[in-house]
């Protein structure tokens, strides 16, 4: 008896058409250079609007430093400065967004960025925010249990109490040892996975593990001008920290809008 499936025609695509990973491109300090010039262009061209974004982070982290002061969490207070140049990223969405219309010669109102931004929770970007706040739960999480184990028998109650005991006293140091240490590590895989990975999610339709594998490759093929890139993030938004927080008015938006730019120089366009 012949079988019904005998010399039947298979479909023509039996299997979803996966979408080819996005290719990286050497990226060199020229790049960066060029990058910061667009970015500081783009700044001038909205400064309002940018600025705002700038203000916004600066208002956030004031009002954060303040919460854990009046809760009484002085040992959060270090690793959150540290912290909180690595969620900048994520903050910079709409900073990518004007740059994308800017570059593209587009004219955009306040409502259609923050409208841009709040869209953002329905796609891959959520995502991509889990991902950062579960490396920053791992980064409060190993900076208490350091705390706990290295300086046991000390005792702080305010800040200034604090930071003499981290500061001046063997322990301390020890302390700041160990959890810089784990801290530089942490800090190195959350750059390598947003850097790249979230202006792509923001421009191109894509799941957040691909943008992450992305961001990754970027940063390995090219480790010594992106991690130069890194260092030049965390210095100017420490240093932007020191006036109450009010100098990321004006930083933060410029490294976003020039994070944008390098995303364009390192990752080649998506194919039509």
């Amino acid at each position: 008896m012949t079988s019904n499936t005998t010399g039947s025609t298979p479909p023509d695509d039996p299997t979803p058409q996966q979408r080819a990973m996005p290719e990286v491109n050497t990226v060199t300090a020229d790049d960066i250079t060029a990058s910061l010039k667009a970015g500081f262009s783009d700044f001038l061209a909205r400064p309002v609007m940018s600025g705002f974004f700038g203000l916004f982070y600066a208002v956030f982290g004031i009002l954060f430093v303040w919460c854990l002061v009046w809760l009484g969490k002085i040992w959060m207070i270090i690793p959150a400065v540290i912290a909180f140049p690595l969620v900048a990223p994520f903050a910079a969405a709409g900073l990518y967004e004007m740059s994308r219309r800017l570059q593209d010669g587009e004219s955009f109102s306040w409502s259609e960025i923050l409208t841009v931004m709040a869209s953002q929770r329905k796609r891959e970007m959520g995502w991509m925010a889990f991902v950062t706040l579960f490396i920053l739960w791992v980064w409060f999480y190993q900076f208490r249990t350091v705390l706990v184990i290295v300086l046991k028998d000390s005792s702080f109650s305010d800040l200034d109490g604090f930071l003499n005991t981290v500061f001046f006293t063997p322990e301390g140091w020890t302390f700041l040892a160990i959890g810089s240490c784990v801290g530089a590590f942490l800090s190195a895989v959350l750059f390598s996975v947003t850097v790249i990975g979230m202006p792509i999610l923001l421009d191109r339709e894509m799941d957040f593990v691909s943008a992450m594998l992305t961001s990754i490759r970027v940063v390995t093929e090219n480790p010594v001008v992106m991690l130069s890139w890194a260092a030049i993030i965390s210095v100017t938004m420490i240093l932007s920290l020191v006036p109450a927080f009010l100098g990321l008015i004006f930083t933060l938006p410029i490294l976003g809008h020039t994070t944008w730019h390098l995303y364009q120089r390192a990752v080649a366009p998506a194919e039509e």
